[in-house]
């Protein structure tokens, strides 16, 4: 009896091996032919076409079009494409200005960089880019958009512009110069000492730069910190991380990410080092707030940090692995896992199916409807209720004007000051700021005055030991 067992074990595991191994076989088969079958046609057509081409183009836009169906943000980058990419994230490139997305098929303007030509031009947060060059832009992707406006100093760009609320569409030519980014351009203490500080792009600096800004801001006195993200198109993750954690205890996680390899499983939590957790605090957003800025917001939001004030967010919640191409100096941007806050919600609005995770609330999140009742509910670490999918829903919603347009796109610290006295989500912060003594009193404000509930308690920001990374 024993023996039969072991043959039927040994049998059995011979043909889940046998099966295993065939259908590796017929997936490298699958991959193999088709890879024939792009020969094949490239062969032809170097040989046969009517005019003599270059072999290098036609492959270079095959690997483009590969990966250009799979998300907006997945992408095959040359040697320049790459350069452009790197020398964005380090905070100076050559191009307009423009930190734009994708929305409903056009490119949409997430903010002007101060200084810059798109903002010399007037250029808004909020603008549709309806064409380029006289070229429609409907249904272009990303990279091809950012491919046209960047471009050598000196070379010209025309924009066609539809401004919401406007009749009509308007025309503007920028010139292309070189762009620098600064990550924190306002950071000063107002007359009812509300320290506001404007995080603008997460580049290289942007965690050391924020740092800089809360020591300045508790030098001149500040009772509570305003952290403006509105129109803050994200950047570089580590830099997300770094910020979150200058306002989280040692080990708080603040953001994970999962996908379909195990290796996409990562846990990001505060690192040990000073911490601003005394100060009421409200985090601005805006539709322009995306990527890292949405991380850093769902933190603070899930760990009753900050209050969340302004209009939901973008909603761009994936991560993007870049691989160095070895022939060509290129590189592969390829989106390989979601983010997750830590209660657990994704913030993508394109999420178009659950990841197998063993957590299945994890991986529910709606296609990304605005409303709340059709997107999966959570609950913060003192149990308000957020929502999943659809980007970062505030706290408390409170309508742009054309005053937040003005803070969003500067001009000058004695503008963004007066454009703040009238800004109606600032002055909203402001005024729930001033009647909090702590953290956990802007909840206690939020609430009617006839309501007797209690507050939430906002967890205890003392340190603890580092939770495990992975």
């Amino acid at each position: 009896m024993i023996r039969r067992r072991i043959l039927l074990g040994a049998l059995l595991g011979v043909l889940f091996a046998v099966g295993w191994w065939a259908g590796r076989g017929r997936a490298a088969g699958d991959l193999y032919a088709n890879t024939d079958l792009f020969l094949e046609v490239l062969h032809a057509v170097q040989t046969s076409y009517v005019d003599q081409v270059q072999v290098k183009p036609l492959i270079q836009g095959g690997l483009h079009g590969m990966v250009k169906d799979l998300d907006p943000y997945s992408q095959y980058l040359d040697e320049h494409e790459a350069a452009q990419m790197n020398a964005s994230l380090s905070g100076e490139f050559d191009g307009v200005g423009l930190m734009s997305d994708i929305k409903d098929g056009y490119p949409v303007v997430l903010a002007p960089i101060e200084g810059s030509p798109a903002w010399d031009a007037g250029v808004l947060p909020g603008d549709i880019i309806t064409k380029i060059d006289g070229h429609s832009t409907f249904q272009l992707s990303f990279p091809e958009v950012a491919n046209k406006l960047r471009g050598d100093v000196g070379t010209k760009v025309a924009l066609t512009l539809f401004t919401k609320g406007a009749h009509e569409e308007h025309d503007v030519t920028l010139t292309r110069r070189r762009i620098t980014v600064r990550p924190v351009p306002y950071a000063f203490v107002t007359e009812q000492r509300v320290g506001y500080l404007r995080l603008a792009h997460f580049t290289a600096t942007a965690g050391h730069e924020l740092r800089a800004g809360l020591d300045s801001l508790r030098r001149e006195g500040a009772k509570s910190i305003v952290l403006d993200l509105r129109g803050d198109p994200g950047g570089l993750v580590d830099q997300a991380i770094d910020v979150a954690g200058a306002f989280l205890p040692e080990g708080a996680l603040i953001v994970s990410t999962k996908g379909r390899l195990t290796s996409a499983a990562k846990r990001y939590v505060a690192a040990k080092g000073r911490v601003d957790s005394d100060l009421p605090m409200a985090v601005l957003i805006d539709g322009g707030s995306a990527s890292a800025s949405e991380i850093v917001t769902g933190a603070l939001q899930d760990l009753d940090r900050a209050v969340v004030i302004g209009e939901t967010s973008f909603g761009k919640g994936v991560v993007q692995d870049i691989y160095p191409i070895r022939r060509g100096g290129g590189a592969l941007k390829l989106t390989t896992a979601y983010y997750y806050t830590p209660s657990g919600r994704s913030i993508h609005k394109l999420l178009p199916k659950p990841v197998d995770t063993e957590d299945d609330s994890a991986g529910a999140d709606s296609t990304g409807a605005d409303s709340s009742a059709a997107r999966p509910a959570f609950h913060t670490k003192a149990g308000r209720l957020v929502y999943g999918g659809g980007g970062i829903t505030p706290d408390i919603a409170v309508a742009a004007d054309s005053s937040s347009a003005r803070v969003r796109v500067g001009g000058g610290l004695a503008l963004v000051r007066e454009a703040l006295a009238k800004d109606p989500v600032f002055l909203r912060a402001a005024a729930l700021l001033a009647k909090a003594h702590s953290p956990r009193d802007v909840f206690a404000a939020m609430l009617p005055a006839s309501t007797p509930a209690k507050a939430p308690e906002a967890p205890r920001l003392t340190s603890r030991p580092a939770s495990p990374k992975h």
